[in-house]
Order: C-alpha cells, then sequence, then structure tokens
C-alpha cells in the first residue's frame, strides 16, 4: 500500500502545485490588500486552525525558519479575514488548473475524479492529524475542478503532517530537512536551495555544521551513505503515514482513479516544467 501512497502523491501533487506555481494565486492575493504572496500563503493556508498565535501556526507548518511565521501570522489576518484569503486561494488554485487544463476542466473524468479523490480525503482518521483535521473542517465546494483541487489539497495536508512526525522521529529540524531534500536533488550547495537561500549565513552554517556532525553529510556538505538512509527511512515512514485514505477506496475505485489522474497530472506536470 506504501507504493500506492507515493504513487497517489506524484499524481495529486500537480494539482496542488497551481496554489504555489499559478500566477492566478498571487493576484488573487493582491487583489484583497495582501502586501506580498507570503501574507496570502500564511493567511490562507493556516485559517483552518483559526486565529491561533504564529507560536501553533509554526508548529504546525514545522519547515520554517524561526521567526518567518511571526513575519505574516496575524498580521496578514488582520488585513484580510482568514475565511477571504481561503476563498481567494482556492479561486487563483482552480483558475489556473482551468487554464492548463482547457475543456477538459469540465469534462465527466475530473468530475468522477474529483469525488473518488474527496472520498480518500475524507475518509482517514483525524487523530494525530493536526493540519488534517482543520482542513476536513472547511467546507468543500460544488464544483468539479474546485471540489478536486479541494480534495487533494486536504490529501497534501493530511501527508505533511505524517511528514511533519516522522522528521520529529529522526531529530531533523525543518531549515535541515531542506538541505538534505537539496543534495538529494542534486542542489549543491544545499544553501543555494531557494527555500533556504535567504536564511542567515550563520543559520546556515550552523545547520551543515550539525548534520556534519551526525554524519549525515561529508566535509564537502555532499549526502553520505547514513545521510541517504535516514532520508530514505524518513520518505518510507512518510508513505506509511499516508496510506489511510486510500483504503477507504476500493480496489477498482483506485485502478480508475490512477487512470483518471494519470493525463490530468501528466498535463499539468508539463506545464509547471515550462
Amino acid at each position: 500500500m506504501t507504493r500506492t501512497a507515493r504513487r497517489m502523491f506524484e499524481l495529486l501533487e500537480p494539482i496542488c502545485l497551481a496554489t504555489y506555481l499559478g500566477d492566478e494565486v498571487n493576484e488573487e492575493y493582491a487583489a484583497l490588500g495582501h502586501r506580498t504572496y507570503w501574507d496570502g500563503y500564511f493567511a490562507a493556508r493556516a485559517a483552518c486552525l483559526g486565529r491561533v498565535p504564529a507560536e501553533v501556526v509554526d508548529a504546525a507548518f514545522y519547515s520554517f525558519a524561526p521567526g518567518e511565521v511571526a513575519r505574516h501570522i496575524p498580521s496578514a489576518w488582520e488585513t484580510v479575514p482568514p475565511e477571504a484569503s481561503v476563498a481567494a486561494q482556492r479561486r487563483g488554485s482552480v483558475a489556473s488548473l482551468r487554464r492548463i487544463l482547457g475543456l477538459v476542466a469540465d469534462s465527466p473524468e475530473v468530475a468522477r475524479a474529483a469525488d473518488l479523490v474527496l472520498q480518500a480525503a475524507t475518509g482517514a482518521p483525524v487523530a494525530g492529524h493536526v493540519m488534517y483535521a482543520g482542513m476536513r473542517t472547511l467546507p468543500v465546494p460544488a464544483g468539479s475542478l474546485e471540489r478536486l483541487w479541494h480534495a487533494a489539497t486536504v490529501l497534501r495536508e493530511h501527508r505533511g503532517d505524517g511528514h511533519v512526525a516522522a522528521l520529529v522521529g529522526a531529530r531533523i529540524g525543518g531549515t535541515e530537512a531542506h538541505a538534505l531534500s537539496a543534495l538529494d536533488m542534486g542542489i549543491h550547495p544545499a544553501e543555494s536551495f531557494g527555500r533556504i537561500h535567504h536564511l542567515p549565513k550563520a543559520r546556515l552554517t550552523a545547520t551543515m555544521d550539525g548534520l556534519r556532525r551526525r554524519g549525515l553529510i561529508d566535509d564537502g556538505g555532499r549526502l553520505t551513505d547514513a545521510g541517504r538512509d535516514l532520508k530514505q527511512h524518513v520518505e518510507d515512514l512518510t508513505d506509511a503515514a499516508a496510506e489511510a485514505p486510500y483504503e477507504t477506496l476500493a480496489p477498482a475505485e483506485l485502478e480508475e482513479l490512477i487512470a483518471l489522474l494519470t493525463p490530468i497530472s501528466a498535463s499539468l506536470t508539463a506545464a509547471w516544467s515550462a
């Protein structure tokens, strides 16, 4: 089943990426009055938790450097109500998907895929999955493409909760996780990776020194065998934790869903890679 969880992640992630790569989302955030993309990002993604302090959002998101969340929460909610940011995120994401998919966006295939993904997204236990539990409280949109994006995003947060648990268990911090992922992707030095390159040099140096002391990277800043093994262990645990939603689908439904999502995912992946 963990192979299924990995395969579904590969198929659903291109749908979710509309939120982060589509220009339409940024335009929606700006129209609301958010100063930057990141104001909108934090305001919308954290809204399902309620108006909690920045420390709670930081704990749930896990991977942001100290102080980054506090630069946006709660100020972004004071500028724009959380519900408005969530709606803007959905509008922009769906507009981006519709632009890329064209007529396919309103096809019976998308409607059926949305129903099956939603079945999986609403069928898993919420215990131990904070972001997933919060996302489950949001209303399900009516349109097929909206439902597909919403359900894929709910599943992304479910997987993310499991990934955070795996990282905590492996004693890998958020910045360390980004550094290990960068090296695994062939980005060297890891400090040049887009998600962390802006951090203070002293913090990046301390992060790499910590990984080196643990034997996870070598003197040249590249992954050791121990580093690769630990990263794979975390990925295996993440896949295992992501199993539950797909156990709600019958084998035939899962096979149908994979067949429906494969061309949709391929089209989106091509667009994001262009």
